[in-house]
């Protein structure tokens, strides 16, 4: 899901910034992941609870970067990006 959802937003990115601005706006995307690869992360003290996925029985964290909210989980090993959203976007399209 999550490679759709870049997908997703590096169309719509192209058409609003042009490829150059869109290169560098998810390059910072993924860079600002970079932050849950470290071992031995303690993820409660990064991002926030997500309220949108608090219907599930896991918790899920955020980070926002740019427009993009970050919605990832924590499992017994790694850590889980689950989907990468434009919060411009109407946010029943984020469930």
């Amino acid at each position: 899901m999550v490679y759709k959802d870049l997908d997703k937003i590096t169309k719509f990115y192209i058409e609003l910034y042009g490829r150059s601005k869109t290169r560098k706006i998810i390059t910072e995307l993924q860079k600002s992941t970079e932050i849950l690869e470290q071992e031995n992360l303690d993820s409660s003290k990064i991002g926030a609870i997500d309220e949108s996925f608090s219907h599930l029985k896991k918790e899920y964290r955020k980070l926002i970067n740019h427009h993009c909210k970050i919605t990832y989980r924590e499992g017994k090993t790694k850590i889980y990006i689950v989907r990468v959203f434009d919060t411009r976007q109407h946010p029943n399209k984020n469930k």
